[in-house]
């Protein structure tokens, strides 16, 4: 009976060893770190939860993110340098990042397919080829779904890598576009929720997301949303 016992032990730890010796390899090699500064101290983001594309990892180009350029065109750009911690959010790294606002009815009009929470941080301003990583922290093992809180005024397609390695193949970003908005630029600011875009499977403790963008770009993107799969 013992040995049927740890016959049976021995083969569960075959099977988990490789993934625990490549998220290992994994932590050993990326320099990211999770995001934190004086106002946002939670450190890596939790799964299940939501997971929100603007506390990127730290580290910077080559590491933490690509962007194909070095200035940050909302925080501090768009956003005036004024003092804030929202129009200064990050400004000095290559990730556009910006937040909803709720004024003259910019990210709450009437052509919002879902109203997202105002002063809400974003990444946006995205073009095919960039993309940023996000350290989770995944207190449930299993298998889980994600929406997507976003806007895209023309389509497009992203992808996940998890832990290095491609995870989901190209994810279809439906457009919000909407010709019924007489203010032209606000076809950036009408957000919809991509519900169920994307399933992983993922293990207890650190991993690591890659959010690529593949075409289009032009997307907002807010959060993540991860939730258990129900059995």
């Amino acid at each position: 009976m013992r040995s049927g016992r740890w016959l049976r032990f021995s083969s569960f730890l075959l099977a988990i060893l490789p993934v625990q010796m490549l998220l290992a390899q994994v932590s050993s090699q990326y320099k990211g770190t999770p995001y934190h500064d004086a106002n946002y101290h939670a450190g890596a983001q939790k799964i299940p939860g939501l997971v929100v594309c603007a506390y990127y990892d730290l580290g910077g180009e080559g590491v933490a993110y690509h962007d194909s350029d070095a200035k940050n065109n909302g925080s501090g750009a768009l956003n005036p340098a004024d003092g804030s911690y929202l129009n200064e959010f990050r400004m000095h790294e290559g990730v556009d990042t910006s937040y909803t606002k709720f004024h003259d009815d910019i990210d709450n009009s009437p052509y919002d397919l879902v109203q997202p929470a105002q002063n809400l941080l974003y990444v946006g301003w995205t073009e095919p080829g960039e993309w940023f990583n996000i350290t989770v922290d995944v207190t449930q093992p299993g298998d889980y779904t994600a929406d997507l809180l976003y806007t895209s005024n023309r389509g497009g397609t992203i992808s996940i890598d998890l832990n290095g390695k491609d995870a989901t193949g190209p994810l279809t970003i439906p457009s919000t576009f909407n010709k019924s908005d007489p203010i032209a630029w606000r076809q950036w600011h009408h957000w919809n929720i991509a519900a169920d875009l994307l399933h992983l499977r993922l293990s207890t403790g650190r991993n690591v997301l890659t959010v690529h963008i593949l075409t289009e770009g032009n997307m907002n993107l807010a959060w993540f949303d991860f939730k258990p799969v129900a059995r």
